[in-house]
């Protein structure tokens, strides 16, 4: 289960990125520019795609912060902490303490 939601936020993480780096910015420009995205005989239309990319952006990122939830959720129901490093199942052997040779005797 924690596989499915880890690929899942992944996915989401990067369809998030790539819609907002879409996205026109305040000077019209941005990254959809590049491909076309301005002009009345885009495949958007008019208005270009940004209005279909704010809602997606919306939706995808309601996405990701679903899935963050449900991890954080499984970490905690499983004991688990991000900072606690897994102990190991072998017994850690130290080295023996070194042997101070015996004071010279006179």
């Amino acid at each position: 289960m924690s596989g499915f939601l880890l690929t899942l936020h992944i996915i989401a993480s990067l369809i998030l990125i790539g819609g907002i780096l879409l996205q026109p910015g305040a000077k019209g420009g941005g990254l959809g520019a590049a491909f076309g995205g301005g002009g009345a005989n885009s495949a958007f239309g008019a208005q270009g795609a940004a209005p279909f990319l704010a809602k997606l952006t919306y939706w995808v990122a309601a996405c990701f912060l679903a899935t963050s939830l449900l991890i954080e959720f499984n970490i905690v129901r499983e004991n688990r902490s991000v900072l606690e490093k897994k102990t190991s199942t072998q017994p850690v052997q130290s080295a023996p303490a070194p042997q101070m040779p015996a004071p010279a005797q006179k």
